[in-house]
């Protein structure tokens, strides 16, 4: 995972807590992946948008 140990992702982990608090981690990472899903969304969307396309031109 890009290169990360164990003790770095953990050092990493306790940064963040110490930064934004116990109770803000929680949130955060739905955000994230709230944030991610509505990405992949976006490429899955275009994605059919491309072959749909490419499918009207061969017709």
């Amino acid at each position: 995972m890009f290169g990360l140990g164990t003790k770095e992702i953990i050092i990493i982990a306790v940064i963040i807590v110490l930064l934004f608090g116990a109770k803000k981690v929680p949130e955060l990472a739905k955000g994230i992946g709230q944030a991610v899903r509505h990405i992949r969304g976006g490429f899955k969307d275009e994605t059919e948008a491309g072959q749909n396309d490419s499918s009207d031109k061969k017709n």
